[in-house]
């Protein structure tokens, strides 16, 4: 029987729904998707839709959580509340969210090794939105290059490694929405440089890597909270030791793809973990040919995991694509604009932008590439970085897959 909370809406509001509880409002690019748990007291009718609103009146309706309310003023702060509704009338307003401010997706690149020369501190930053040429963000806390990993949540970008006059166990954090330099985030378990990491809005899981010759790749995953700051911990293992390799993530999962196993042999294994859990990697399927130096940085949507261009036993153009909620071998998604191997990628949660590092002939690259994630074809020019880049940076951005 329900509570007597006299929904508003309807023939006998007495009959009506429980408000829904726990809202949260992850925000993108003019929309924000709100979350909630339905009512456990329905009324007396089974529950038809909700409906989830901002203080300014912007709406969405559906049957489940998540629901994605659009056409929101980026900057603007809104709050949202969810109503749910049955035959006899629509619930009271669940108590609102916190405040949330849509935003255009901010994409920064670490450079790594610049010109094809020594590492560089340098970090670019560009709004996804539109394409054209990244511009100075800010730098790094100290030159890092050769194989970085990256992650992020809405607010906060992650760089893990890299390689600073040897292994680095370094993690640097910038704030996405304000160019400036690197601040000491703490310390992953271990040092490593061409590794990989991504993550989802809570967390970010750093895999795989070197500390010094291709013989020396790891299995070791370990894990940071990304809004609060401090070593990382222990998650687990890859299923098998080895550096060079990319990832991709989805809310829920990330999924880490090929490189040079430690037994000195390029892999076309994915293997994938469950972001919010810690334990050993699960296989997931594999790539279309064995592959290392794929452009790194999380390249997604909430459903579908990127991985362009690299090394088989010279620079490829393929980009594959996976569907990160179930398991199984990538599928071909197009060509990138040139042969390339170990580029930049970020993404919001519809466009890719790819950075194509070093072409056929070790000759570094300004190009930028992009492609529309849900579709499938051949990458579009982007626009270009402002600093030649080699190969070992790593891209980051607000708005992406994981967090979408």
């Amino acid at each position: 029987m329900a509570n007597k909370n006299g929904g508003f809406i309807g023939t006998d509001g007495l009959d009506a729904p429980d408000p829904p509880t726990a809202v949260t409002a992850s925000a993108g690019n003019a929309q924000v998707s709100v979350a909630f748990t339905a009512p456990t007291d329905t009324g007396t009718s089974a529950i038809t839709a909700f409906v989830a609103t901002t203080d300014d009146g912007f709406g969405a309706t559906g049957s489940s959580s998540p629901l994605t309310i659009t056409s929101l003023t980026n900057g603007t702060a809104y709050t949202a509340r969810v109503y749910a509704v049955n035959a006899y009338g629509t619930s009271a307003a669940s108590v609102a969210s916190a405040s949330f401010s849509p935003a255009a997706p901010n994409a920064l690149f670490a450079i790594g090794n610049a010109n094809g020369a020594s590492v560089v501190d340098t970090v670019e930053g560009t709004l996804i939105a539109s394409s054209g040429t990244f511009s100075d963000f800010g730098n790094l806390t100290a030159a890092s290059g050769n194989g970085l990993g990256a992650a992020s949540n809405a607010t906060r970008g992650l760089f893990f490694g890299g390689y600073r006059g040897g292994s680095s166990n370094v993690i640097d954090y910038f704030t996405i929405a304000s160019a400036g330099n690197a601040t000491d985030f703490g310390d992953m378990t271990e040092g490593k440089y061409h590794t990989s990491a991504a993550g989802n809005n809570t967390r970010a899981v750093r895999g795989g890597g070197l500390s010094g010759g291709v013989n020396t790749g790891t299995d070791v995953m370990d894990y940071v909270t990304i809004a609060s700051t401090g070593d990382a911990s222990d998650f687990g293992n890859l299923s098998a030791a080895r550096s060079y390799l990319a990832s991709t993530a989805s809310p829920t999962r990330i999924v880490f793809a090929g490189g040079y196993l430690a037994t000195v042999a390029t892999t076309n294994i994915m293997d994938y973990i469950t972001i919010g859990s810690t334990g050993n990697a699960s296989d997931f399927g594999d790539l279309l040919a064995a592959t290392y130096e794929k452009s790194k940085g999380v390249a997604s949507s909430s459903t579908r995991g990127i991985f362009a261009g690299g090394n088989t036993t010279t620079e490829i153009n393929v980009i594959q694509y996976i569907t990160t909620a179930s398991t199984g071998n990538t599928s071909d998604f197009g060509d990138l604009t040139a042969t390339s191997r170990g580029g930049l990628a970020a993404s919001s949660a519809t466009v890719a932008v790819v950075g194509n590092g070093v072409l056929g002939g070790a000759t570094t690259s300004k190009s930028l590439d992009s492609i529309t994630i849900a579709s499938t074809g051949n990458a579009s020019t982007f626009g270009d970085l402002s600093s030649a880049v080699s190969y070992g940076g790593a891209g980051l951005s607000s708005v992406h897959g994981g967090i979408s």
